[in-house]
């Protein structure tokens, strides 16, 4: 049996043409004796060419090759009339050995230059040692390197080179890069922010470029919260976050990358105590988070589009039109990849995400836990610059542990160190209100019987009673000599 090839594109139009050609004399054979005015026929008519599309004429000979060639051939009368493959496809005759070895080690020196200029500077070398051979094409050359894996690197991080940015091209060159899906909804989030093409009228008078805090569950491709910010910060990243879990629930991970507001102590804590596996992107590897960034596209090509123009933008009316895109035509338009609208998925496929607590334990969640010495004068801790005052039920604890948030000193809380449970919420030092001169009776310590004291019994300590009782066992007398202890009176001499 002959063996079976692949057929390229261009194989596929000479054959697909060639066969509309001698297909009417398949279809129709002519009669005995005619064949050869039927050829000839053929052969007079113009006919356009399958890769140029220009007019061209094709003989009489050629055409009785392809039908004879088709009549033959039963099975596969297309396929037989594709051109025939080179014997030396794939060797690249045109290119010495030294010259192979020579793009080789010019590549591996120089993997950020084009094709055109490794074409360039190896006629340089061509013309310096006569060892090279012969210089061949560009179109040579450019062949050669794309079908032995010598791409153009890609520039990760930018101009920036640093050691971040060589170990993300090292990983992206050396590991393969696959699509991925989880398989429930609500297993996996994404989480990003992007930069706005348009510009909005802040209060002050100033025209700003906003940034979009972008949700989406990676299973259903549901938006789960979309909302313009004038920064990037952690107490706006987690400001939208809350509303997501709100609206969709708790997801068991949350994928995003390095930035500041993602690494934030008060985000990165928050997640672990609601029990989300936070995952992040390799730095300067935005493709790892892909889903995300796709999801952009919409958001510039039909949202921002069709607010171009509109004036006086503000945030509120920007963020009341995203929210109106986001439930009512992206959640329900039907999405290429997964043939169905993301709400739609996201309703009849296995969710496995949690119910989202009340807004006060999200509160208590997303914020920092440090320790803090207790100043014993005034029961006092300094947080940010600021003193807190401790209830006097915690006034023997030398160090404590209090959990907040930086930009939200309003509520800062007095947390169990070993469980990191919150005892109690911390108010601020009221000096004008401590001036009035009324003090508050201590409150018993945690754990201890009470603080009621009973008068004492008079009695000697029972370890001084002891070292006593032992001194005087001994039978040696007391070791220093008496004065002022006997009476004045047996003292004086009788007159």
């Amino acid at each position: 049996m002959p063996k079976e090839r692949s057929v390229s594109r261009g194989d596929q139009r000479w054959a697909h043409f060639r066969f509309s050609v001698v297909g009417p004399l398949l279809a129709a054979p002519p009669e005995k004796g005619e064949l050869g005015c039927e050829l000839t026929r053929l052969s007079r008519k113009h006919w356009r060419h399958p890769i140029t599309g220009d007019w061209a004429v094709f003989g009489a000979s050629t055409i009785e090759r392809w039908y004879y060639r088709a009549l033959r051939s039963p099975k596969d009368p297309v396929g037989v009339l594709a051109r025939k493959v080179r014997t030396d496809e794939g060797t690249h005759p045109s290119l010495s050995l030294p010259l192979r070895d020579t793009i080789h080690s010019q590549f591996q020196q120089h993997r950020d230059w084009s094709y055109k200029l490794h074409a360039d500077n190896l006629a340089v070398r061509v013309e310096q040692d006569a060892h090279l051979g012969s210089m061949p094409s560009y179109e040579s050359v450019r062949r050669y390197m794309k079908a032995h894996g010598m791409l153009k690197r890609r520039r990760l991080g930018g101009k920036r080179r640093t050691a971040g940015t060589e170990a993300a091209e090292k990983r992206f060159e050396d590991r393969d890069i696959r699509s991925y899906e989880s398989a429930y909804v609500n297993a996996l989030w994404h989480l990003d922010f992007h930069h706005g093409s348009v510009r909005v009228l802040t209060s002050p008078g100033e025209w700003v470029y906003p940034l979009l805090l972008g949700i989406l569950d990676d299973h259903s491709r549901l938006c789960c919260h979309l909302q313009w910010y004038l920064s990037e910060t952690a107490e706006k990243l987690i400001h939208g976050l809350s509303q997501a879990f709100m609206k969709r629930g708790i997801p068991r991970a949350l994928m995003t990358d390095n930035g500041s507001a993602m690494t934030a102590h008060e985000t990165t804590q928050g997640l672990q105590r609601l029990g989300i596996v936070h995952e992040k992107t390799l730095p300067y590897s935005p493709y790892q988070n892909g889903k995300q960034e796709s999801f952009w596209g919409p958001v510039e090509g039909r949202l921002l589009a069709m607010l171009d123009g509109v004036k006086d933008l503000t945030l509120s009316k920007l963020n009341e039109a995203t929210q109106a895109w986001a439930e009512l035509e992206y959640n329900r338009t039907v999405q290429s990849e997964i043939d169905c609208p993301p709400l739609t998925r996201f309703i009849n496929v296995k969710d496995v995400g949690r119910r989202c607590p009340q807004s006060k334990a999200l509160r208590e969640a997303f914020t920092e836990e440090l320790s803090r010495k207790q100043r014993k004068s005034d029961g006092t801790i300094s947080v940010e610059g600021i003193r807190f005052e401790l209830p006097s039920r915690y006034r023997h604890f030398e160090k404590v542990t209090v959990r907040y948030a930086a930009w939200d000193l309003s509520h800062v809380y007095l947390a169990d160190g070993r469980t990191g449970k919150v005892l109690t919420r911390l108010y601020p030092q009221d000096k004008q209100k401590n001036a009035d001169a009324r003090r508050r009776i201590k409150e018993p310590i945690a754990g201890s019987p009470g603080s009621s004291c009973e008068p004492s019994s008079g009695e000697m300590a029972p370890l001084l009673a002891k070292l006593i009782a032992d001194y005087a066992a001994c039978g040696v007398p007391p070791a220093y000599l008496s004065k002022d202890e006997t009476n004045q009176r047996e003292e004086k001499p009788h007159e």
